[in-house]
């Protein structure tokens, strides 16, 4: 089972760290995007049931937006740990032996890696795709443990660490898949806009927009500087 953690994109709520240098309106398209090629992505690979779970009040406009080839689940509490520890305690009640959760932020992972994470739970207890920045863009288990999650780092540049602390404390074995990013900064979308020119097939509607962007982005600046 792979899991989306997803969020509705809702001005003003999701990708909040790059309102500093893109518009709201722009935000909320570009994580919509993000989102429309994430799904494509989990829904490629071959054989892998794919959910969504996101905050109660998320739960219909995701539902629309997904269609019915992906189920979308209300997560039991709030912010990032509630999350997680709904997606184990969820799938894992419902039978499930190997199960990932994957943010939604991160399309352009080639689908061997999402795979290779899946690979990896038959030998690990647990298995995590760490990014550059000290979080992580994917993790999954064989089961359910309530504890996993309740590090202090949760959502900051020490969320890999608190995850790995965690772990250790519940004496789990790790595996872990390649470093990889996610989109929080201008750095990361320019990064991701010179990959996607090469390869736009990799998350089509976050390439459009992207070659938009960069057209449009150089004339703003200019106007800002005028000011």
């Amino acid at each position: 089972m792979l899991v989306i953690m997803a969020k509705a994109p809702r001005p003003r709520k999701v990708k909040t760290r790059l309102a500093r240098s893109l518009s709201v309106e722009a935000v909320t398209e570009l994580y919509r995007c993000l989102l429309d090629d994430t799904m494509a992505l989990a829904h490629s690979l071959p054989g892998v049931k794919v959910a969504i779970m996101c905050p109660a009040s998320d739960v219909q406009e995701l539902a629309q937006l997904a269609g019915g080839a992906t189920s979308v689940v209300a997560q039991q509490g709030d912010g990032l740990a509630a999350a997680l520890t709904s997606v184990f305690a969820h799938f894992a009640a419902s039978g499930r032996q190997r199960i990932v959760a994957f943010n939604s932020d991160t399309p352009h992972l080639p689908a061997s890696v999402l795979a290779g994470a899946f690979g990896m739970l038959t030998a690990h207890d647990v298995v995590v795709g760490p990014t550059h920045d000290g979080g992580y863009y994917l993790v999954g288990a064989k089961a359910h443990h309530a504890a996993l999650f309740q590090g202090d780092g949760m959502g900051t540049t020490s969320a890999l660490d608190a995850l790995l602390a965690c772990a250790r404390g519940l004496q789990l074995s790790v595996g872990f898949t390649d470093p990889f990013y996610d989109i929080d900064t201008e750095g990361d979308l320019t990064r991701l806009a010179a990959e996607l020119r090469l390869a736009p097939a990799r998350a089509p509607r976050t390439a459009a927009w992207l070659k938009q962007w960069q057209q449009v982005a150089p004339r703003l600046r200019s106007a800002a500087g005028d000011l």
